[in-house]
């Protein structure tokens, strides 16, 4: 099918740490640092040269006197200028040595702090790492080694990060995590890498870990390890005899005496399998992510067309109607080209980004909106008075779907930076959450049009776990459906996920269209599912 632009899917599979503006921000922070921490260093070498100066004089002098003191003193101005330097000078000397050059960075330091990422802040960025190593199943090496390409900037972890990764991973009791990353920074100790981890510390994380993956072999041979180059560990005789006693009881419970040799096999991303979660299409939707498994066969592509859009003859569309490609036939799903210009994609990120705060979703028991682990991105919320540009981008909403934006919600600007994504969900309110719109009074979201504000260079996909269909995202452009059908009944095949993004910065903008003043722009069906 030739659309108005190729339509070629292409499968990423690398990484690089996608900034959302906050973050963009905080690189010219560390600039401005590093310049004050360079002040800090000229300012202390100043100083120290000037004490270095003087302590050379002086040891000369010194010399000179004390070999023979009596005829020293006995001109009258090495007498004076003994005076003057034990008077005047060394207390000169002693203020400078007082000086804090410091004082300036401190202060600087103090000014920035309050905007630094705290603790919280370094571990969700450690958990989007390996959010993206799931999904898009990259190993430990192709991050720690940056062996990742299309990437413009290549950056390494180190064994102490590598370990810090893991450290993290296992407090959360994520053992599958720490297992990966403690085993990566194991190989790059053993390959020479030099680091402040000691190696015993994080054979003690790897073995234990191992073990709870239920590798008991394995767990013995890493154990042995820790205790041949730690006798003296508290823990690792212990758990030793602990694991060796568990593995004798395994072997008699199937009837063999003899144990079988650890897996000498690096572990890798398959060596153990991944713990199921909450989410029950949890490999669908990343390997859709990934773009394997869409559901686009030859009939279903021959089903889809572009055309030109002129919002049923709309006067502000007539004379350059919309092109409008189908991008699935059933639930029909489209994209509109050219729905938003550069010019006003920079205005509407320029309004949004002052006021982009942790996104929310509404609380299905209370209709409350709460932040939530499963959607991971920075939102704000525009209204048309803001500015033209938002009313323009309304109008136009309305005048391409035939619908009233009246009872819309305001226009939701997200940026989706490290990792950023929004696991499988609904749009529309389903029966078990009846009041979730309720303090609006306008009814339930009827229809979606999602506007992608940026290209992203790898991952951040719109995918449909249910019909197996995968968006990807295209700068300008706009795609469309329906969350409702025309009898109201929600169209469950619209759940929907935003791929965590590998690559770049990914920017949307959502207006959710309701119920209310819909009436007689799209009439109810005559059967549920019409």
């Amino acid at each position: 099918m030739n659309l108005f632009s190729s339509r070629v899917l292409v499968v990423f599979a690398v990484w690089a740490g996608a900034l959302s503006c906050q973050m963009t921000d905080l690189i010219f922070t560390e600039r401005e640092l590093v310049q004050s921490l360079k002040e800090y260093i000229e300012a202390e070498e100043m100083k120290l040269e000037a004490v270095k100066s003087w302590a050379n004089k002086l040891d000369m002098l010194t010399h000179a006197s004390t070999s023979d003191p009596e005829g020293f003193l006995a001109h009258p101005v090495n007498a004076y200028k003994l005076m003057k330097r034990l008077n005047t000078e060394w207390s000169e000397l002693e203020s400078l040595v007082l000086q804090d050059p410091s004082d300036g960075f401190i202060s600087n330091m103090s000014v920035h702090r309050q905007y630094f990422p705290d603790e919280e802040d370094e571990k969700g960025a450690a958990k989007a790492l390996m959010r993206l190593q799931d999904t898009y199943k990259l190993d430990s090496e192709s991050f720690s080694k940056g062996k990742l390409p299309g990437v413009r900037y290549n950056a390494e972890l180190t064994v102490d990060d590598c370990f810090d990764m893991g450290k993290l991973a296992y407090n959360e009791i994520d053992y599958y995590h720490s297992v990966l990353w403690m085993q990566q920074a194991l190989r790059q100790m053993d390959l020479g890498e030099d680091a402040k981890t000691a190696k015993a510390d994080i054979l003690d994380y790897l073995s234990y870990s191992v073990y709870q993956m239920g590798d008991l072999p394995r767990a013995i041979e890493l154990t042995r390890r820790l205790v041949a180059i730690d006798p003296s560990h508290q823990r690792a005789g212990a758990n030793l005899h602990y694991f060796e006693q568990l593995l004798s009881k395994e072997l008699r419970a199937r009837g063999r005496s003899q144990q079988e040799p650890a897996d000498e096999r690096p572990i890798q991303l398959d060596t153990y399998e991944r713990p199921k979660d909450y989410l029950p299409e949890r490999e669908v939707y990343e390997a859709l992510c990934r773009g394997e498994g869409v559901k686009m066969t030859q009939k279903r592509r021959s089903r889809l067309f572009c055309r030109y859009q002129d919002g049923n003859r709309s006067p502000r569309l007539l004379l350059k109607p919309m092109k409008e490609e189908d991008e699935w036939d059933s639930p029909h799903i489209v994209r509109f080209l050219e729905a938003l210009s550069d010019e006003e994609i920079e205005k509407i990120k320029e309004l949004a980004k002052p006021n982009l705060a942790r996104a929310t979703v509404r609380d299905p028991k209370t209709g409350v909106l709460t932040v939530a682990h499963y959607r991971v991105s920075k939102s704000a919320w525009l209204e048309g008075e803001d500015d033209p540009v938002i009313a323009r981008v309304n109008q136009r909403i309305e005048d391409i779907t035939g619908l009233s934006v009246d009872t819309a919600e305001l226009l939701q600007v997200a940026n989706y930076g490290v990792g950023g994504q929004y696991e499988p969900h609904y749009d529309f309110s389903r029966k078990d959450e009846p009041d979730a719109f309720k303090s609006l009074g306008t009814g339930n979201r009827v229809a979606t049009f999602l506007n992608y504000m940026s290209d992203v260079e790898a991952g951040g996909a719109t995918v449909f776990p249910d019909i197996g269909a995968a968006i990807w995202p295209r700068k300008g452009t706009a795609v469309f459906w329906y969350n409702l059908f025309k009898s109201g009944e929600g169209d469950y095949r619209t759940r929907h996920a935003a791929c965590p993004v590998l690559v770049g910065s990914k920017w949307v903008s959502n207006k959710w269209i309701h119920e209310r003043g819909q009436e007689f722009r799209r009439p109810c069906g005559l059967t549920e599912v019409d």
